[in-house]
């Protein structure tokens, strides 16, 4: 299937062919009028949905899809099951997989909406911490959403400037830096990426981009992993900010294997260093650019020091919060702002530095609201992997129950038991709601809920 013609600039043009080389941009130009392709990408933690596909030959747990369907009319969509992703930005995993072998903190510094926080998420060793972060308030409720839905207590959500990152030195031993760009790998799916494109944006983008670098290179490690990518293919904003990493701030730019297979293109200023990119017509996906970067040095990360301020100790009312969990003995208990909150143990202190000194949307499993001394179970405790299912009854719902109860509708179930009930689509959590005799309380997060009619799907 063709798209209507892009009207791409003459500027723009002109500096792609120069860079590509004609054949090349002969190549690329004419898969910009074809069809973005779809992928998605399955949480290994809640394999339930099973959609079908070819497989993405980079990324292990995702495929193809021929058409785009309507995802929000999938229960399991909303229930974490898998993330609707370029497959492109998946070659994330294969740094991950040759890399990283131990446990590791990690921070994705400009995550929103939340496609390769979600990955990284699934593939790092268990026991390491994951800080996910995006300075844009709205952005940052998407991102926290769906970190919180792909389901992992040892996950923070942060909403900060690369700068605040400051006090904590030497604090992380990766940290992704999916750099704002002038976005000419999205030009096939964004038509306002074609429109806003100019030479006079692409250096904004490069000034931004060494702020955003300098300012957060003093919290990774002397040793530690910095992965650049951008959806652009410029090499003003590619590979001559990787030498700029490399020459300015100290730093060995280190291979990472692939197979001939997957067509993928490397440096094309003739640098001596390797870098990866994923070029509509070579391969299969958007426009994507990657490379990955080790600091000078070698060194531990850095142990944050306790923060002066505790949080409020569990009550006795609350007690019972803690067999919501599983394994509750490796979770750390505590009420921030009358919600029953758990950390996992082991980062615990480190968890207390990043809510001492960031403004943190999420972190850990928030378990329970605590009202008049009594307890309701947190939307986040359902979407958690934490969760202990034998705790409430569980009811089965329907795809049209579903549905109904992700748009926040009342459900008449007569048979229900009283109390809090979990429900559950296809074995999965999809939430809470509470049968109080005359009507069954849905508990769904406003905020989330379906906007559109289900009886329109």
């Amino acid at each position: 299937m063709v798209t209507n013609r892009m009207e791409l600039s003459a500027e723009f043009v002109e500096q792609t062919k120069a860079l590509f080389g004609e054949e090349r941009y002969s190549r690329f130009s004419s898969a910009l009028e074809t069809e973005p392709v779809v992928s998605v990408r399955h949480n290994p933690a809640k394999r339930a949905a099973d959609l079908g596909g070819e497989l993405v030959a980079w990324a292990g747990d995702a495929c193809y899809l021929d058409t785009r369907p309507l995802f929000t009319a999938d229960p399991l969509f909303h229930a974490g099951c898998y993330y609707v992703q370029e497959a492109s930005s998946m070659f994330l995993e294969q740094v991950l997989k040759q890399y990283i072998d131990a446990p590791v903190r990690m921070l994705d510094l400009c995550a929103a909406p939340g496609g390769k926080s979600t990955h990284a998420i699934s593939l790092l060793p268990q026991s390491s911490l994951f800080v996910a972060n995006e300075p844009m308030p709205l952005r940052a409720g998407v991102l926290a959403e769906n970190v919180i839905k792909w389901g992992s207590p040892s996950t923070v959500v942060t909403r900060n400037e690369p700068a605040d990152f400051a006090p904590f030195k030497e604090f992380f031993d990766i940290i992704l830096v999916d750099a704002p760009c002038s976005g000419e790998g999205m030009f096939r799916k964004d038509a306002r990426a074609v429109s806003m494109w100019s030479p006079g944006n692409v250096k904004t983008c490069v000034a931004r981009q060494r702020t955003i670098l300098s300012d957060i290179w003093g919290s990774l490690r002397p040793g530690g992993l910095l992965v650049y990518s951008t959806c652009t293919f410029n090499s003003h904003e590619d590979e001559e900010m990787v030498a700029w990493v490399r020459d300015e701030l100290g730093a060995e730019v280190l291979p990472v294997a692939v197979s001939p297979e997957w067509g993928i293109t490397g440096n094309l200023t003739g640098g001596d260093f390797p870098v990866y990119r994923f070029l509509p017509g070579f391969t299969r996906g958007e426009g994507f650019f990657l490379a990955l970067l080790r600091k000078d040095g070698d060194g531990e990360v850095a142990q944050p020091r306790p923060t002066r301020s505790r949080p409020t100790p569990l009550p006795k009312a609350c007690n019972a919060a803690c067999s919501w969990l599983n394994a509750p003995e490796k979770y750390a208990f505590t009420v921030e702002n009358d919600t029953v909150v758990a950390a996992p143990r082991e980062h615990q202190t480190a968890i207390a530095a990043l809510q001492a000194r960031l403004k943190v949307l999420h972190s850990g499993v928030a378990v329970a609201a605590v009202k008049n001394n009594k307890l309701l179970p947190s939307h986040r405790l359902a979407m958690s992997t934490a969760l202990n299912r034998e705790a409430f009854p569980a009811v089965e719902l329907t795809c049209e129950q579903a549905l109904a109860y992700l748009h926040r509708e009342a459900l008449s179930l007569p048979s229900a038991p009283m109390g809090v009930i979990l429900f559950t689509y296809k074995n999965v959590p999809l939430g809470f709601a509470k049968n109080v005799g005359n009507r069954v309380n849905n508990l769904y997060p406003a905020e989330w809920r379906i906007r559109k009619d289900p009886m329109e799907f």
